[in-house]
């Protein structure tokens, strides 16, 4: 090999190399990394999140579209994820830490599921 293949193979390496964020850029930027030209719409929304712990959340998250659409209550650890209640989604936001916008059967249900993780084993 001359010099000149070698300096042509470092050019196009280089630009190849440059390529890479660049393409992700226009990516992200068209849309078509989040489904938004013609793909499907993100099936999982997430509404609210609750930390308990280390390791340990509680999770709401948003399933399906327009009239189908559920709320699932996921109890969240490093080894498992336990769905806690499901529901139909609120109208209104919920502020966070604001439990009278709940559902009444819902906090009772939260209460007796954070109740028997605390009992001793």
């Amino acid at each position: 090999m001359d010099m000149a293949s070698t300096g042509l193979l470092i050019v196009w390496f280089v630009v190849i190399v440059a390529l890479i964020p660049v393409s992700l850029w226009l990516l992200k930027r068209s849309g078509l990394a989040q489904g938004a030209m013609g793909g499907a719409a993100a099936p999982v929304r997430t509404v609210g999140n609750l930390n308990l712990g280390p390791g340990q959340r509680i999770v709401t998250v948003e399933v399906g579209e327009g009239e189908s659409r559920t709320w699932l209550v996921l109890g969240v650890t490093s080894q498992q994820i336990n769905t806690l209640h499901s529901m139909a989604p609120l109208t209104a936001p919920v502020a966070p830490g604001d439990a009278s916008a709940l559902p009444p059967h819902f906090a009772s249900l939260l209460r007796s599921k954070l109740a028997k993780h605390q009992e001793p084993q």
